[in-house]
């Protein structure tokens, strides 16, 4: 089992969703429970071993950039600076390759929040294998969760590996902002900005994208209902 010890962290969204809570700051930076969503997110990777995280910024940089240097404990943080463009998710992964050496990475979305009844992120450290999988994904099962009101994005097969919905209806599992993959899984895609999600379709019918589901209440904070319904539940959790 190899512990990823770097992580990316994709914090240069827009926040469109999230007006008019992100009017005046980045989306990362939208409090839960009295504490920014990128602290959430980078407390719980350094619980998990990660000590350096590499954060991309775009809307209002500078005040997020200020917040990390402020924050005081671990993970340490270099920052990727989008502020010229906005590169998306496999776009910000590239960019960032430089930045986040040779070993396997966490990559983390700053709008999911959960509570863990089991170790969510340990048992993704336990399912990866770089010999077999180009990407394993933590999913939260779609009932239950707040904020998400899709239809679920992946099939879990016994073996672990992942197969998108397709021309099904629904899907049980839904990927929910965490994932551990190459620092240079992105290196192919293409100049300027993309998304993953056809890296991940592509592992996937190769048979190279797995994933296991967190025990626990995943809570997706993508406009301000979703926050206020997540901070409701982590004050009453317990």
């Amino acid at each position: 089992m190899t512990v990823p010890h770097t992580a990316m962290v994709l914090a240069a969204g827009l926040g469109t969703r999230m007006r008019p809570l992100t009017d005046d700051r980045p989306k990362a930076l939208v409090e839960v429970a009295g504490k920014a969503l990128i602290d959430h997110v980078l407390d719980r990777l350094a619980e998990a071993g990660v000590q350096h995280a590499v954060v991309n910024v775009h809307w209002f940089a500078d005040r997020l950039e200020a917040h990390l240097a402020a924050r005081g404990r671990e993970p340490d943080i270099v920052i990727s600076d989008e502020r010229g463009e906005l590169l998306e998710t496999g776009g910000g992964l590239k960019k960032a390759q430089p930045l986040l050496g040779d070993d396997p990475v966490f990559v983390a979305n700053i709008d999911s929040v959960w509570i863990d009844r089991g170790d969510a992120l340990g048992d993704l450290i336990r399912l990866w294998d770089p010999a077999r999988m180009d990407a394993a994904l933590l999913l939260a099962r779609r009932e239950g969760s707040i904020g998400f009101e899709g239809d679920g994005d992946f099939f879990l097969s016994d073996d672990g590996r992942l197969s998108f919905r397709g021309d099904a209806q629904s899907a049980p599992f839904a990927y929910m902002g965490v994932h551990i993959t190459r620092p240079d899984y992105a290196d192919e895609g293409p100049a300027g900005a993309f998304s993953l999600s056809p890296l991940w379709r592509r592992s996937a019918a190769e048979g190279r994208l797995f994933g296991c589901v967190m025990d626990g209440d995943w809570m997706h904070v993508g406009d301000p209902g979703a926050r206020d319904q997540a901070e409701a539940r982590l004050k009453g959790q317990g």
